[in-house]
């Protein structure tokens, strides 16, 4: 969905986005993984490409089992097979950062993620808004109640960071440094005694900049998991009352471009009509060397072609339903 040289941008043009998914899946570098490991591109329209792509990712590239990010395997790839995946990813736009198409947004949104990467895109975010980014609405900050692993917050600490509790609140005081802010003007929330079903939002007014809403949502399916990141979406987009028109700047990693784009226009242009621009951290910019990514491996970028498959053909799903 996203070249390596172009940020992931499209609107709710049912035609277009559709060509895109199109172009992404049967591109030569997703056929040339397909072959490496083992497979045969099915006969077939774009729906049954999505299903295959989906069933033959589930054997050979999901490394998690259900499992978060950070305890997936790593698989065993010969060198050439390991050169084969990082080439592909680049080409797939998994790998290089580009900036914003856009010198003004409606909305700029920030995903959360591990807590390293909470800090980073925070950081990024408010880098962005202070070399000219121009936002007229807010600036939304999404995480959600999981708790910390122990690796997590020795990362943070490592880094000098307070070893926070929950994903949520590393945003909240990443939010707090980079912006320059001490106390949220507004709080909104409800404590329903599990964080399946509470919810909390703290909005900060920096000097000089929009607002930012740190905000964690309660999961839709509250008897099975936790707020994943199209429940945050959704949610926030009800509290941000999003405009047909309105273009939202959404801010993540490379390497979940793809699949958090597709899942952006799915919860967000499809429904809101809004635009959606998705761009990843610029990983050169001054400061963020205090606290490195992962080592983002030949098993990490497999994965994540994976997400993206997954999330590209929910996303064909609903603009089939119409």
């Amino acid at each position: 969905m996203q070249s390596a040289d172009a940020a992931s941008s499209t609107g709710t043009d049912d035609e277009r986005i559709t060509a895109e998914i199109r172009a992404w899946v049967c591109s030569p570098p997703i056929r040339g993984l397909v072959a490496r490991f083992g497979g045969a591109w099915p006969d077939g329209d774009l729906t049954e490409v999505l299903r295959f792509l989906d069933e033959f990712s589930a054997r050979h590239w999901d490394f998690r089992g259900g499992r978060e990010r950070p305890d997936a395997r790593e698989p065993d790839l010969d060198p050439a097979t390991a050169a084969l995946v990082l080439d592909a990813a680049a080409a797939l736009g998994l790998v290089h950062p580009v900036p914003p198409t856009r010198g003004a947004y409606a909305h700029l949104v920030v995903l959360g993620g591990l807590a390293h990467a909470c800090v980073r895109r925070v950081t990024y975010a408010a880098h962005l808004l202070r070399a000219g980014l121009a936002v007229g609405g807010e600036v939304a900050v999404l995480g959600s109640f999981r708790p910390l692993s122990e690796w997590e917050r020795a990362t943070l600490a490592d880094a000098g960071l307070p070893a926070d509790d929950t994903e949520v609140d590393v945003l909240d005081t990443a939010v707090r440094r980079a912006f320059g802010v001490a106390v949220p003007a507004e709080r909104d929330g409800v404590d329903a005694g599990h964080p399946h079903h509470s919810w909390s939002s703290r909005t900060y007014h920096p000097r000089g900049l929009p607002p930012v809403r740190v905000l964690a949502a309660p999961s839709s399916e509250p008897h099975l998991r936790r707020a994943h990141t199209a429940d945050t979406q959704r949610f926030w987009a009800g509290h941000a009352q999003v405009a047909p028109g309105d273009q939202v700047l959404m801010l993540t990693a490379p390497i979940y471009v793809p699949f958090q784009h597709c899942d952006a226009l799915r919860t967000l242009a499809l429904p809101y009509g809004c635009g959606i621009d998705t761009v990843g951290v610029d990983p050169t910019l001054p400061g963020l060397a205090r606290l490195p990514e992962q080592t983002l491996s030949p098993g990490r970028y497999l994965q994540e072609i994976r997400s993206a498959v997954r999330s590209m053909r929910a996303l064909h799903a609903a603009l089939v339903a119409g």
